[in-house]
């Protein structure tokens, strides 16, 4: 069950009724929250979840995403240039592609055009 958000703080609780602090839930929770056609970066997550260097960490997270409930929008999640950097985690390979295109994202040689455009920063967005 997920606790509304308060505040700007990110939180979620276990059928037990305490908090779940897990670093790759908070990240899932995160991703969750980008609209359809915008993007995001591994950093940009890190940064809103206060550990600016974990860019990485949220990448391992992003991996594992496809076997998430609720899902998590992976595909809106690429790196700090817009490259589609995840796209070997997606069966089939094109899949990222093909999703981001279906929300009115283009990409051109593994790259989101205009990734400016469609950029999705979760510290302004979210408020934090």
């Amino acid at each position: 069950m997920t606790k509304k958000r308060s505040a700007g703080k990110l939180s979620s609780l276990k059928p037990s009724g305490k908090r779940d602090e897990n670093f790759f839930e908070l990240v899932y929770e995160v991703a969750r929250q980008i609209p359809k056609g915008r993007v995001t970066s591994y950093g940009a997550i890190a940064n809103c979840l206060g550990t600016k260097l974990s860019a990485r960490m949220v990448g391992w997270a992003m991996n594992g995403a496809g076997r998430v409930n609720p899902k998590v929008p992976a595909h809106r999640v690429v790196n700090r240039i817009g490259m589609l950097t995840g796209k070997h985690h997606f069966h089939p390979p094109t899949k990222m592609e093909t999703l981001l295109k279906k929300e009115g994202v283009k990409v051109k040689n593994d790259k989101i055009v205009d990734f400016e455009k469609h950029f999705w920063d979760p510290v302004k967005e979210i408020g934090f």
